[in-house]
This record gives C-alpha cells, structure tokens and sequence, in this order.
C-alpha cells in the first residue's frame, strides 16, 4: 500500500513565506513520527512532500519543493498515485478543509474527518455551540458582541479559528475586540487533551494527556504534552462516546483539548486531525498505534481494539527548530 502523507508547513504549504518555528517544530514532529509507524505496518511505503528550506524527513520518499513550484499540483498528482492520504494541517483559513477535498478528488482513501465535520471544528464557538446541545460540558464561548454583561475576568481570548495556542491572551478585563475573537472564562484546572481514533460516532480513548502551558504576562504558550499523563477511567471515556455521537463525521486520529476540574472534564475544543500528542503515542502504549487504523484505512471501519494496558506518561516537548 502506498500512502501519501502531506504536512502542510513543512511539506511545502508556505513556499518563500517565514513561519513560526514552533510551528515548523511541531509540524515536523507528527510528520516524522507518522511517516515511520505507517512504514513498520507491513507492506506500507510512504511518499510526501518537503519544503526545501527544511530538513527531509527520516523516512519515507521525499520530494523537495522550491519557490516558484505549484504545491497544491504536486499533491494532486501524488495522491493519483496513492492508495491512501493522510493530510495534517492546521484548521485556521480552511486549510485542512480544502487540503482534504482537493485529496478527496484524486484518491478514494483520505484519513480525515468529513468536509462538514472539520469547518465546524475550525470555528471554537460553532463546535462549543454544538457540543453543547448535545449535553457535553463545554467552556463557555462568547462573540465579544454577546459576552454577559456580568461575566467577570479573568478572561481567555483567542482567535475562533486558530490552532494551537497561537494568539491566546488572558486578560482580567474585556477590552474592545479584532474581528474573529472569541472570549471563553479561566477555568480552573489542569489543562489536557484526548488523543481519540474515530469513526462515524464510534470512538476510542488512546491516550489522556497532560498539556503544557507557558504563560508570561498576559500570553499563554503550548510548550509540549505529557502523553499518557492521567488513566483513561469512564468519565473519559463517557466524555468521548458523547463526542462521537454529538460529531459523527470525525474520523482517524484527532485530538480533543479539555480542563481536567475537580468535577470532570470540560472541553475546549475539538482539534479534527493529528496533534502534537501523537509523538509519544507509540511510546506511551507500547505498541504501534497504526496497527489499529490500517483497518480503518482499508475497510473504513473502526476496528474493536485489543485490551491495553495503562499508557505510559511519555514527555514530548516542542523544540524550535529555525530554517
């Protein structure tokens, strides 16, 4: 089986632009790690894309982009070729949204939620609106037009369609708002994440894992995860099962960030692809992750997955890595 895997900050997404390095870091992590557990499954090869300013990764048959090269027809013609694509990109501007139709019209095997499912994810307010109505305990998530008037700070403010933590703020005060913020309370707790395999409403816990957050005035910056860090118990796993059945279109690996608070897991939002976590995931579990998804690559379905025993906390950290 020949798979396509395409990373869209370092496989060639933003030719000649500068980017963050924590996202050239980050993007390379899942990138390398995804590439080399696709290629221990039997019978897998891997072909992708690399931005020629970057590295090629370890593993798999790289092709090198340069400025001047079409990115979007280079993917094209690789997923023709292709068995199975698997996109990783960030949700902000609709990039993964189209990425993953434009793959969807090239090969019949594309490991990413349906079109509908991951627009509703790339806006916090649509998919805290919608978690909502479906019973799960959500972080409120306000327009600036429609925060409470007795709504008190302290007060996170990000973009409703960013990824990661870029351009969180906390402030203790309501300032007048850009366009395209959203405003959410401070929840206490521990900030976390699930990492889910998914498919049509039916939904698996891999991993509960502990997020780490910088914060230095009045900014907040994700630094790396603790992969494994709580035990999968059955509030967790009641949470995902309501998530699968409020989002029936997520499908593959995806991440789902929450508050652990003392009276449970609140949600944050709903990251509808691959996320930092899935570094340390083989690691954490002791076993090949993908042994459970090439099922779903080539049936579709979500198999029953074995008995595993309790993941192993596994640090990763986002180191940033310059051009």
């Amino acid at each position: 089986m020949l798979v396509f895997v395409v990373e869209t900050i370092t496989g060639g997404g933003h030719l000649g632009a500068a980017l963050p390095a924590s996202l050239i870091a980050e993007g390379a992590l899942m990138r390398d790690t995804l590439i080399g557990d696709l290629e221990d499954l039997p019978g897998v090869r891997v072909i992708t894309t690399h931005d020629a300013r970057f590295p090629a990764p370890p593993r798999g048959t790289s092709t090198a982009l340069r400025l001047g090269d079409d990115p979007s027809s280079v993917w094209k013609l690789m997923a023709q070729q292709a068995d199975c694509c698997w996109p990783i990109a960030p949700e902000t501007g609709g990039i993964l949204e189209r990425l993953a139709e434009e793959l969807r019209a090239q090969c019949r095997r594309v490991v990413a939620p349906d079109a509908e499912t991951i627009a509703l994810c790339a806006s916090k307010h649509r998919t805290a609106q919608v978690l909502a109505a479906a019973g799960v305990e959500v972080v409120p998530t306000w327009r600036p037009e429609a925060l409470p008037a007795d709504a008190s700070g302290p007060f996170v403010v990000k973009p409703d369609d960013g990824a990661g933590a870029a351009g969180i703020h906390i402030l203790q005060q309501a300032p007048p708002f850009s366009p395209g913020l959203i405003v959410q309370p401070l929840i206490a707790g521990e900030a976390a994440s699930l990492t889910l395999l998914c498919q049509s409403g039916r939904t698996h816990v891999l991993a509960a894992n502990r997020q780490h957050m910088a914060r230095a005035d009045d900014t907040l910056r994700f630094t790396g995860v603790t992969v494994g860090a709580f035990p999968v118990d059955e509030a967790l796993r009641s949470l995902a099962n309501r998530l699968g059945a409020a989002l029936p279109g997520l499908h593959g690996l995806v991440g789902v960030d929450y508050i652990a608070t003392a009276a449970g897991p609140v949600v944050v939002e709903v990251n509808p692809r691959l996320t930092t976590a899935y570094a340390g995931l083989r690691r954490a579990l002791g076993v090949n992750p993908l042994a459970f998804v090439a099922e779903l690559i080539r049936d579709g379905v979500v198999p029953d997955l074995p008995h595993l025993p309790p993941a192993l906390p596994v640090e990763v950290l986002t180191v940033e890595v310059l051009p």
